[in-house]
């Protein structure tokens, strides 16, 4: 890796100017990236004009990853390196024998599952999205990796035989109330897609629907992890309760980050109840 470029005062005011917050930091990537002036004065263009530094660099910094993300492709947000550590504690503990099936569901460029087979490998990993675009952009960051990626709605792609055998889902749906996508900065509302963003009126549109099928893809014992806000947690909570599984919040104030935990039942608890 090359190292960290100098940054250079002219671009840091350029970038402060167009309202870059950590542009000093920006400013050497930018420097770092490019191949000649013509090229560095075009990538500081594009980002003055506001398109998202990980768009105008080509990938995202993502659980000390560098994860390939196309433009109109969601931008892995570092509050989701949480939702990966929770999942990744989870697949450590496991002590199974065979090869824990995981599923990166509303995959967007693959960051969550690229980042689990970094922390918890070997997987059985499969990701899934309904945008094409994001789709194409997981299938960069994660076939090296063996994995498959499907593109449909929700679990409609996944293969049949993983119904019933996912011991851990990780999910990190759109939870923005649709009547707030217009409060949200303009590198999201205007360079990310919608389909990404926007959770419905409530912003639980999406975990209803997964939490309601889940169940029928999740292994005995398995589990379910939802990213969602603190706000929601306790709904998202009783969504999964709603849906037979037993739910718990973990939450990071370091970086704003909130999980909900949803766990099927083990198979010795399934036999009981019958």
């Amino acid at each position: 890796m090359r190292p960290r470029a100098t940054p250079r005062p002219e671009l840091i005011g350029r970038l402060r100017a167009a309202g870059c917050v950590f542009a000093e930091e920006e400013s050497a990537l930018l420097v770092e990236e490019a191949t000649s002036a013509a090229e560095l004065d075009a990538l500081v263009r594009q980002r003055v004009s506001g398109l998202p530094l990980e768009h105008v660099l080509g990938w995202a910094e993502f659980c000390g990853l560098r994860i390939a993300v196309d433009p109109r492709v969601f931008v892995p947000r570092r509050r989701t390196e949480y939702l990966v550590k929770r999942a990744a504690r989870l697949l450590n503990a496991r002590r199974a024998p065979r090869m824990p099936v995981v599923v990166d569901l509303c995959c967007g460029s693959g960051a969550v599952g690229a980042a689990l087979a970094a922390l918890a490998g070997p997987l059985e990993l499969h990701a899934a999205d309904v945008d094409a675009a994001a789709a194409a952009c997981a299938r960069r960051n994660l076939l090296r990796l063996g994995a498959e990626v499907h593109e449909g709605d929700l679990f409609d792609p996944l293969p049949e035989r993983l119904r019933g055998r996912v011991d851990l889902m990780a999910v990190n749906a759109p939870y923005v109330p649709s009547e707030m996508i217009g409060t949200m900065p303009p590198e999201a509302r205007l360079y990310e897609p919608r389909v990404s963003l926007d959770g419905g009126p409530d912003g639980l549109e999406l975990q209803r629907r997964i939490a309601a099928a889940a169940p029928e893809w999740l292994a005995p014992g398995g589990h379910l992890l939802i990213e969602t806000s603190r706000r929601q947690a306790p709904q998202t909570v009783k969504i999964l309760a709603g849906n037979g599984l037993s739910g718990c919040v973990f939450s990071s104030r370091k970086l704003d980050a909130t999980v909900v935990l949803g766990s099927a039942a083990t198979a010795d608890a399934s036999r009981r109840g019958r």
